[in-house]
């Protein structure tokens, strides 16, 4: 229960549907879906378009998503990957010949086909109820009479509105300065492209105008993308992966996701007394910091484009975390583990829905680096991601840069499950940090009893590959003692994430949303 003498939030409960996201407009128009009959695959699609035009400097068309459904009346979880493919034609031997270490995060050599479109035009057909007319029409409709810009978008708008180059400076600036707070963003030719999806499907963003628009410009920039690559784009479903920390179980989505190494910073994580520990104290901090090492470094080795994963048995094995648990020192920090040569990142956005039904949608939608890289297309202004800046240019290795390959992806959608019932869909924002964001949301709840709304409230801190940082929210003497321990302590710019969670509780027969103060949203429910 939180201290109602401190400033906080009170988690929101509902009995009908609940949406928590980072903005409270997506949220709110979310809830009226559902309200208008939608389900909550509707409902998420609805709230994750409108975030394209709520943070465009996290999140849009032109970007990628994964989502973890539970159908209504049934407790099985479907996974569909809608991330993006290198185009045909881009090989890692051309770019290395080019004299490239790794991918220029602002150039055309980082756009991999978008794949979030595809993905909610399949969710909409095989899940949703009100088609895509019904479930584009809020977002469409804001496109054109503007929204006004939110103090958090506001922040991270100015900070990085100088990486918008040609038409992406156009569309998404004001002679090159960012909107300020309250300020409406207005995009009437990314409400056009909403209209064409929403009228002809898929057809209407991957051939036709809107793909002529995308392909001409990418082209004209020195991109290698062609048309044949944007008509064969497409999402899959797959299996989920799962693995059991005490009596939860944490749900993820397969490579080419990160989703394995939560699950394997929870296997290291549960070879010691975390319970004992004080939560936001040093030690437990020093753990994760040294597990979240332990856990990347075999990401790194492993994680790739799912045909070219062949390890992720490996990542799963608990007799892998056993091994790597022994090499934790509880009072010296271990060495950081080598900065990957592709780009990090820390732009996302996500959404989570439940409806009366207790169909459940966990989804994460992105377009990688902070306003992605930087490009935009001439017509339409639809700015694409840089996810390709996430493959390797180290020849052979499964993440290597070549044609049609997925790419590496931080974002993560996640649910945890307990006796086989959903009881959580959840997610966490932040880049890199989101496999260690799901695993402290996790142990916050299992081992601490926190609340969803305090546990994403709770201090955080993360390795960024030898950089340890933690929030101001932690006491000085924290940070004082984690360099003693040899850690390289700082303070990140902002707060480390974001997160939203909708708790299930299947006895009360009602729904607990949360939602991250670090951003500008909320949950709103019915």
């Amino acid at each position: 229960m939180r201290d109602y003498q401190h400033p906080g939030r009170s988690p929101v409960f509902a009995a009908n549907g609940i949406c928590a996201t980072s903005h409270p407009i997506a949220a709110r128009v979310a809830v009226q879906t559902l309200e208008s009959g939608g389900n909550a695959v509707d409902a998420a699609i609805a709230g994750a378009v409108l975030l394209g035009l709520c943070e465009p400097q996290m999140t849009g068309i032109g970007g990628d998503c994964f989502a973890l459904v539970k159908p209504a009346g049934a407790e099985h979880i479907v996974a569909l990957n809608g991330s993006g493919r290198a185009p045909a034609a881009l090989t890692g031997a051309a770019l290395r010949q080019a004299g490239h270490r790794s991918i220029p995060p602002g150039g055309p050599e980082a756009v991999t086909i978008p794949g979030a479109v595809d993905a909610f035009c399949t969710l909409a057909e095989d899940y949703g109820l009100l088609g895509l007319e019904g479930v584009l029409a809020p977002a469409i409709r804001y496109a054109e009479e503007g929204l006004p810009v939110a103090p958090r978008v506001a922040y991270d708008w100015a900070r990085h509105v100088g990486k918008l180059t040609g038409a992406a400076r156009d569309f998404y600036s004001q002679d090159g300065a960012a909107p300020t707070v309250g300020q409406r963003f207005v995009h009437k030719a990314q409400a056009e492209v909403l209209r064409r999806i929403a009228s002809q499907g898929r057809a209407g963003f991957y051939e036709g105008d809107v793909a002529e628009d995308m392909v001409n410009s990418l082209r004209a920039m020195g991109g290698v993308h062609t048309l044949q690559d944007f008509a064969e784009a497409g999402s899959t479903y797959c299996e989920p992966i799962s693995g059991t920390y005490k009596d939860v179980e944490l749900v993820e989505h397969p490579p080419n996701g990160q989703g394995a190494t939560a699950i394997l910073l929870n296997n290291i994580l549960s070879h010691f007394d975390l319970p004992s520990m004080d939560p936001f104290g040093t030690e437990r901090a020093h753990l994760e910091a040294e597990a979240t090492k332990l856990a990347y470094h075999e990401r790194q080795l492993i994680i790739a484009d799912p045909g070219h994963t062949t390890r992720l048995e490996h990542m799963l094995d608990p007799a892998t975390a056993s091994t790597l648990a022994t090499r934790i020192d509880p009072n010296r920090a271990m060495p950081a583990v080598a900065r990957p040569t592709e780009s990090a990142h820390k732009d996302t956005v996500y959404i989570t829905v439940v409806d009366r039904d207790r169909m459940a949608v966990s989804l994460i939608y992105s377009i990688f680096k902070d306003f992605g890289s930087g490009l935009a297309s001439s017509k339409y202004g639809i700015l694409f991601q840089n996810r390709g800046a996430g493959f390797t240019l180290q020849e052979g290795h499964p993440n290597e840069a070549n044609p049609g390959k997925r790419p590496m992806h931080t974002i993560i959608p996640g649910m945890l499950k307990r006796d086989g019932q959903v009881i959580m869909p959840f997610g966490v924002m932040g880049g890199q940090y989101q496999s260690t964001g799901h695993s402290r949301f996790m142990t916050n709840i299992v081992d601490f009893g926190l609340d969803p709304q305090s546990a994403i409230d709770a201090p955080r801190c993360f390795d960024e590959f030898g950089t340890l940082m933690v929030e101001l929210s932690y006491p000085s003497k924290v940070r004082a003692e984690l360099a003693d321990l040899g850690h390289s302590v700082h303070l990140p710019e902002v707060g480390i994430g974001g997160a939203q969670a909708i708790r299930i509780d299947h006895q009360l027969g009602v729904l607990e949303g949360a939602s991250d103060p670090r951003k500008d949203g909320c949950a709103l429910g019915y």
